[in-house]
């Protein structure tokens, strides 16, 4: 598709998605390129000024804590949305990053700074509604939450959507090279396969493991029970000889040079193996899969709740939700935001699975302390039968410091991979 043709595309994307929020909201349907020997209107946000205008002139801030390369901030031609923000309602916005739900648990626990927009992932949610660490949202304040996906806005992490607003999500899948693995895999028991020892990465978090383990077994991925958790345990004890390295982002470059054949891993992140391999492959397994979201929230000690949900609408203006969309690479739960994505982002299998796998998929919940202490236990033995964090031998806190330093790496190719797509087209 030419530039004229996306930009005709965007326009008519938008008034088509509008159509849709204002009756049934149903999923928007891919439309026909469009060409044209005139200039393409450019498309303009249409902003509710009345309600923007609310804090201008007070000087006002807020402080807005995100996973690192998790808000588009102005590069590949994109929009900066903290800047815009501003302009539009003269609220400056300090933005700062952290690695894991648990640092920014710690951080928010600890009480001594104060933010103002958290994103947790679902799990996460949950714990801090359950320990009182979030403020509830008022949705008058919130109305572009009349785009987001109603299949989002009742999670069981948070029901009715009082604390949260969802901001992006995606599914975990098997990546493969087609290389090395002939079929395409139909079940988790591929990491358990003999014929592919030495070549099987594995996620080195105990949820993520214990959920693939579980699902093998035939178990709830958010199980309380202490018997399946020990029999997933006994699992991944047995997949160890076949694992050649327990690994986080430090997938891509082994999948991208042809190191490994196969790993449990986000599937929205293959998007950006794959230009780099063309053999890179996705597939969801039969038995199930995490369905995560990541999501917007607001905590106890924010001091700006107003200014707090004026951003968080903010981010689901539909043009500002697909920019972002499209600089994050994970898939968006506003609706009027999809049907601006170009068509080829809207067919990506990894970053929008089929039907099928997200109706046999679960997301993860908060567990009890007392699950979570046992899980952290059962993972340490399983770590402890190789004997290091990684299977060939890397110290704990080389690892930490790879995984951090490879988000911002990562998230960056990312968004480039994604720029060469769209110049290619």
């Amino acid at each position: 598709m030419n530039k004229m043709g996306k930009m005709i595309f965007r326009v008519l994307a938008f008034v088509l998605a509008a159509l849709l929020v204002i009756g049934t909201l149903v999923m928007p349907l891919a439309f026909a390129d469009n060409e044209s020997e005139s200039e393409p209107e450019v498309f303009e946000a249409d902003y509710d000024d009345v309600y923007y205008s609310r804090f201008r002139g007070e000087g006002l801030s807020i402080s807005v804590y995100n996973w690192g390369e998790y808000l588009s901030d102005g590069s590949d031609d994109l929009m900066d949305i903290c800047a815009e923000f501003k302009e539009l309602t003269g609220i400056t916005v300090y933005y700062t990053n952290f690695a894991t739900n648990e640092e920014l648990y710690a951080k928010i626990k600890g009480g001594n700074t104060s933010y103002d927009v958290i994103f947790p992932s679902d799990y996460m949610v949950a714990r801090m509604i359950q320990e009182n660490m979030l403020i509830p949202l008022d949705h008058e304040n919130i109305p572009n939450m009349k785009y987001i996906d109603p299949q989002f806005t009742d999670p069981e992490y948070d029901p009715g959507s009082r604390y949260s607003v969802p901001y992006t999500w995606n599914t975990v899948a098997i990546i493969y090279n087609t290389e090395f693995v002939d079929e395409e895999p139909k079940s988790w028991d591929i990491l358990w396969d003999e014929k592919y020892k030495d070549q099987i990465l594995m996620f080195s978090n105990s949820r993520d493991a214990f959920a693939i383990a579980c699902k093998k077994l035939g178990y709830s991925m958010n199980t309380e029970s202490e018997e399946e958790l020990r029999a997933a345990a006994e699992l991944l004890i047995e997949q160890k000889s076949l694992v050649q390295a327990y690994v986080m982002d430090q997938i891509f470059d082994k999948m991208e040079n042809n190191e490994a054949a196969i790993a449990p891993y986000y599937a929205g992140d293959a998007t950006l193996m794959m230009p780099y391999n063309e053999n890179i492959a996705v597939a969801f397994p039969q038995e199930g899969t995490n369905l995560f979201i990541d999501a917007a929230c607001i905590p106890k000690n924010s001091q700006h709740k107003e200014a707090a949900e004026m951003f968080i609408n903010f981010l689901n203006e539909p043009n500002v939700a697909a920019e972002n969309a499209e600089f994050i690479g994970y898939a968006t739960p506003n609706l009027a935001a999809y049907a601006l994505l170009d068509e080829e982002i809207q067919e990506d299998e990894a970053i929008y699975p089929p039907e099928y796998v997200i109706e046999n998929s679960e997301q993860f919940i908060h567990l009890s302390e007392e699950t979570n202490l046992l899980m952290d236990q059962l993972w340490t033995e399983v770590m402890a039968k190789g004997g290091s964090f990684f299977k060939w031998g890397v110290p704990p806190i080389t690892a930490i410091l790879v995984i951090i330093i490879g988000k911002t790496v990562y998230r960056a190719r990312k968004r480039a991979a994604y720029k060469r797509m769209e110049e290619d087209l």
